[in-house]
């Protein structure tokens, strides 16, 4: 029998599952045209770093990041156990995919997106692929990750569909981003606000 819990005004909530996988793919998806590359970012800045997170994640409802002051996440996107890659064409930087390792054996995709325009033709697959190559070639046993409900509706399909497994799944909760200002009002309008203040008491 299922229980429903109340969430408090202001706050979201999603589903959040984790997938993982132990060995690379025996195939690679194919580079969908020649101009595309990936290219590490070498000591990130929050300058470079926040408008390509918030342009990928925006709709999604990805805020974590613009939350922090430029010097926590700079602690993060430049920490020696953090690779940052920026996935470019002839349009500039059109994806993120940031791997944060844990030992020397345990690899997590913590971000991996692309930017609205970019999404379909093939670049979210060779990005995912690149990303698998270079987290197995460098050692790691174990590649994992995690979604959640507020995540593009193809996410999930997307990396059991790459070799993925699911192995636990969370509900999580926090305040509404679009309430305390860190995204705009009208992102992803397809989960409703619910509550007018900042659930965080700022003014």
């Amino acid at each position: 029998m299922y229980e429903l819990k109340p969430i408090p005004e202001g706050y979201i909530a999603s589903i959040v599952t984790h997938l993982e996988m132990f060995a690379p793919p025996a195939n690679f998806p194919p580079r969908p045209s020649p101009e595309m590359r990936l290219e590490k970012v070498e000591m990130p800045t929050p300058g470079w770093y926040q408008p390509l997170f918030r342009h990928i994640g925006e709709d999604w409802l990805w805020f974590s990041r613009l939350m922090m002051t430029d010097t926590q996440l700079t602690g993060i996107i430049q920490d020696p156990a953090t690779a940052i890659y920026a996935l470019r064409d002839g349009r500039g930087d059109i994806g993120l995919l940031e791997l944060n390792w844990h030992g020397q054996r345990e690899c997590q995709i913590a971000f991996f997106g692309l930017v609205p325009e970019a999404i379909g033709g093939g670049a979210g697959s060779w990005l995912m692929g690149q990303g698998q190559k270079i987290a197995f070639e460098q050692g790691a046993e174990r590649l994992w990750l995690h979604t959640c409900t507020h995540d593009h509706p193809t996410a999930l399909p997307f990396y059991m569909r790459h070799g993925f497994r699911a192995f636990k799944r969370e509900v999580e909760y926090g305040p509404d981003p679009r309430l305390t200002g860190d995204l705009r009002r009208d992102a992803a309008s397809f989960h409703p606000i619910i509550g007018s203040k900042d659930p965080l008491g700022r003014p």
